[in-house]
């Protein structure tokens, strides 16, 4: 997805309540009121995406990136090492802005003592020219903080007593049906087209969950509609036109990318990458949300193969809300859990998929190349695949 895409404001998120907190945190970035750290939390990715974007723009100029911008993980990279880089001065950038992502990593096994000590102590004198950025994207927020799930509830509270003093907290909900709706209508009059309420309903409706709505996609679709419109002569998106063009995209969906990968059909999976980004209008640039639904559905194919779901009945009472699948893939996501009879495939997957996303944030010169590194190795032999990704 374009930069532009994940970064517009103005009219099109104005008075959108779903939006506030990342526009207040980005006013607050961008002005004297800024903290040494914040912690984003929450999965989801258009947020993110907006929020990183945006403390780019504002601290990252595109001619320094290469010496001011730090996106470091924490389960190869130590705490230490870490706040030690934000703590000196850079020789070559008057600004430093460090993205820490794994923050899951210093809450694993054992009490981590004198990391927090270490976090504690460097934000008591942090360096006034650098940001640290934690992105806790490993729970879930849904829309309707009420539905969350109690495991991730822990996981936030813990955050919170741990991070919270020292740094600002950005809690990244799903964005409401009700906003996307709205959003789907101002991104469409901005660039000159009529996209009606009904279609925008028809639109949500199609790619939401339970947790809210799933703004990746959405941008997406609306994107592709956009084209579409264009390209036919419409000056207006109606129902009829969503619908035609979702089925498409459901076609073409990264179920069917997942469920070459699990048959081990590697050229099929590759073609089917192929069709993907050349669907997408940013091209390469909606690497990083493919890899994110990626991500989202080995989770959940996890979920399913450990509780051995066997149907839809069953699927919705492991997936909790705003984890849930789109009710026209769920029985095939079933079948390719099954395929998995050794768990430990799903999680090396989980880490192939980790690493590809920490390399596309690197800027390299080459996403697709990346993403077609990723899905033979997800498309390998369990082992195999593992020992690619290290070698690599």
């Amino acid at each position: 997805m374009s930069e532009a895409k994940i970064s517009q404001a103005g009219a099109t998120h104005a008075g959108l309540k779903s939006f506030a907190g990342v526009e207040r945190f980005l006013t607050e970035v961008s002005g004297d009121a800024r903290r040494a750290g914040y912690v984003l939390l929450g999965d989801d990715a258009f947020l993110m995406e907006m929020c990183r974007k945006g403390v780019m723009r504002a601290l990252v100029p595109e001619e320094m990136k290469d010496f001011c911008l730090h996106d470091l993980d924490l389960g190869q990279t130590s705490i230490f090492e870490a706040l030690d880089l934000a703590q000196t001065p850079s020789l070559m950038a008057p600004f430093q802005v460090l993205f820490l992502r794994n923050v899951k990593t210093l809450y694993g096994r054992g009490q981590k003592k004198e990391e927090f000590k270490a976090i504690d102590e460097y934000f008591r004198r942090p360096n006034p020219q650098a940001l640290v950025i934690f992105v806790a994207d490993y729970l879930a927020l849904p829309q309707d903080i009420r539905r969350m799930d109690m495991t991730d509830k822990d996981r936030a509270e813990k955050i919170r007593e741990t991070l919270g003093d020292v740094c600002g907290v950005v809690e990244l909900q799903r964005v409401s049906e009700e906003d996307a709706m709205r959003w789907v209508v101002r991104e469409a009059k901005a660039k000159g087209v009529e996209f009606s309420e009904d279609a925008a309903r028809e639109l949500v409706d199609a790619l939401g969950s339970a947790g809210g709505a799933e703004m990746m996609l959405v941008a997406s679709e609306v994107e592709k509609l956009l084209l579409y419109a264009g390209g036919v002569g419409k000056a207006t998106v109606e129902v009829g036109d969503v619908e035609t063009m979702v089925s498409a995209a459901k076609q073409r969906s990264l179920y069917e990318l997942t469920d070459a990968i699990s048959l081990k059909d590697a050229p099929r999976a590759l073609g089917l990458l192929a069709g993907l980004l050349n669907a997408s209008e940013g091209g390469e640039d909606a690497a990083i949300g493919h890899v994110f639904s990626l991500a989202k559905t080995y989770r959940q194919m996890l979920v399913l193969n450990e509780k051995q779901v066997k149907d839809q009945r069953a699927m919705w009472q492991v997936l909790w809300p705003g984890f849930r699948v789109a009710p026209f893939a769920a029985d095939a996501l079933i079948a390719q859990a099954r395929r998995y009879r050794d768990r430990g495939e799903l999680t090396r997957g989980l880490r192939l998929i980790a690493k590809a996303d920490l390399e596309l944030r690197s800027s390299p010169a080459d996403k697709k190349l990346v993403l077609e590194r990723l899905v033979m190795r997800l498309a390998g032999k369990g082992q195999e695949s593992e020992m690619e990704g290290v070698g690599a």
